[in-house]
């Protein structure tokens, strides 16, 4: 379980990420915020490659690369449209709902990836769908 501690770090770290953009893209344009946060975000990450002595040349040109960028043109449209739906609506609601990704993401992995699928996992997703309709404020 070698993962927990990151995965604790990306919780709590995502976890704020939401009431912070939806406070400043009150201020701010959603593609400005998402622009200004990726610098900060790529400067972070290339400290890291630095420090971890990582040439990211080294991977651009990999065949499997190619999943990286459509991964990146996936994640700047899902990142983009989570921040102009926090600057409309409130952060109860645009958060589970956009937590459904978990979902989404569980089931490529079974569906497409081998992974196994099993009554926990059902349960857990079930729960999921459950919870964002609850938290979501759906009546």
């Amino acid at each position: 379980m070698e993962y927990l501690p990151w995965v604790i770090v990306a919780l709590v770290s995502y976890g704020t990420l939401a009431p912070l953009t939806s406070k400043v893209t009150q201020e701010v344009p959603p593609a400005v915020s998402l622009f200004l946060a990726t610098a900060v975000f790529l400067v972070l990450t290339l400290g890291v490659m630095v420090a971890t002595e990582t040439n990211p040349l080294t991977y651009a040109l990999l065949p499997s690369a190619g999943y990286i960028y459509v991964g990146g043109a996936f994640l700047a449209v899902g990142i983009l449209s989570y921040y102009f739906a926090l600057q409309r609506g409130p952060v109860s609601v645009v958060v589970p709902i956009y937590g459904m990704f978990i979902v989404g993401s569980s089931v490529i992995g079974i569906a497409f990836l081998g992974e196994e699928l099993t009554l926990t996992r059902v349960g857990g997703i079930a729960s999921a769908i459950v919870a964002v309709y609850l938290s979501s404020g759906a009546e």
